[in-house]
């Protein structure tokens, strides 16, 4: 493997985890924050959920973007604005700009990973292209977890609020290498009309319902679990703190690295 090619790895994992530590760094938190801001179970999950509210709502158009654009402006945009509304989550003191902090950053993560993952489709050759993705899909479930740690571990001995510049720091640095060393996208290539209807085609293909069916189901399941935990571990007869419960997250995403290995 070529310097450059481990580069472009890097990079990509480097961007897309630092992505991912942002959607769940506020769920160990859960009780803590509801007991700050005063609120409801249901309204603190929202810190959760309107990040992937944002993500949902945006991610079609970044996907476009990245057809028609550079990928530099999007990488640098995008973060600035993650970074941003990290800061925001920060500082504020009310629930409502906290939500609206959240909700911002979940707008412009895509701008770091579908329109990446787009960019990416169309610049690479088929070989380099399985690869590279294979860390992209590896940066998911480790920035998954990386912000999970990341909220959990910083907030006994600092506070939650460190947590989220942490993570703004995290992700400006990771921005900075990867337009380091992203290659240009490719000149002159817009996407082809024909083309633009591509992604509605393919959900319009039966075969491919149960799949997309049964990926969303998971995901519905998966999430108000994790929402739910750290309510359940704080409470009797566990009474864990903050640190095990976000080692019980640990342990469990952990799983998801040790399931796909064969057995002997």
């Amino acid at each position: 493997m070529d310097k450059n090619h481990l580069k472009l790895q890097m990079a990509v994992f480097a961007l897309v985890s630092a992505a991912f530590t942002n959607i769940y760094i506020t769920q160990p938190v859960l009780p803590v924050l509801q007991d700050e801001f005063r609120v409801s179970p249901v309204q603190v999950s929202m810190t959760v959920s309107f990040v992937i509210l944002g993500i949902i709502l945006s991610n079609l158009f970044f996907g476009y973007l990245a057809d028609i654009l550079p990928i530099r402006p999007i990488i640098v945009a995008g973060s600035l604005c993650v970074a941003a509304g990290g800061l925001i989550s920060c500082l504020t003191h009310d629930f409502r700009v906290l939500l609206a902090a959240r909700m911002f950053q979940g707008l412009f993560i895509p701008a770091l990973t579908t329109s990446l993952a787009a960019y990416l489709s169309k610049t690479l050759p088929g070989k380099k292209l399985s690869v590279v993705m294979g860390a992209y899909v590896s940066a998911t479930v480790l920035g998954g977890l990386g912000g999970r740690l990341l909220g959990g571990w910083i907030h006994p001995p600092l506070h939650w609020r460190y947590a989220f510049l942490s993570a703004s720091l995290l992700i400006l640095c990771a921005m900075a290498f990867a337009c380091a060393v992203l290659p240009p996208s490719p000149p002159g290539k817009r996407t082809a009309p024909r083309e633009k209807a591509g992604f509605l085609s393919l959900l319009a293909r039966r075969d491919l319902l149960w799949p997309i069916a049964c990926g969303g189901a998971g995901f519905l399941m998966f999430q108000p679990i994790f929402n739910f935990l750290p309510y359940r571990l704080a409470a009797p007869p566990f009474h864990f703190s903050t640190g095990m419960i976000t080692l019980t997250y640990f342990v469990y995403v952990l799983g998801f690295f040790m399931g796909p290995l064969p057995a002997t």
